[in-house]
């Protein structure tokens, strides 16, 4: 088992279906974009990949910005495939987004999830992550 950044460069259609695959998984209503136009020069995105030979078993995705209160980071899209969960794929997916960060000096790291996914809060709470005091709006504008 391998964990990775992935790159556009190492990207192939094989990488590109099983990362569809994967994110059906999480959500299969949401409208994906290819990831080749996730993967472009002015997006700054880290995108770690867990693999076991050429099998993608799990993903996890960390936008960064800068606004005037830091340079931040948002995490997106952490699944591991329902075949492998359980065996701490998830933490190591973190833990290299994590270490992403820090390498860019990141000031905060945030990510929302679902009050229904127990072992996803959970793993998040064991690296640090506190819950905040705050409201989350959305507005569908596309």
């Amino acid at each position: 088992m391998t964990i990775e950044i992935l790159q556009k460069s190492s990207l192939t259609p094989s990488i590109a279906q099983q990362i569809r695959s994967l994110f059906n998984q999480l959500n299969s209503e949401i409208s994906q974009l290819i990831i080749d136009k996730v993967l472009v020069p002015d997006n700054t995105i880290v995108f770690a990949v867990c693999r076991e030979g050429d099998e993608l078993i799990g993903m996890a995705a960390m936008a960064t910005y800068k606004v005037i209160s830091g340079h931040k980071g948002m995490v997106e899209d952490v699944i591991v495939s329902a075949n492998h969960r359980g065996k701490g794929i998830g933490k190591k997916l973190m833990l290299k987004l994590l270490e992403e960060g820090k390498k860019q000096q990141l000031n905060e790291i945030l990510l929302f999830s679902g009050h229904h996914r127990l072992p996803a809060i959970t793993l998040y709470k064991s690296l640090g992550f506190q819950l905040k005091n705050s409201g989350l709006y959305t507005l569908k504008v596309g």
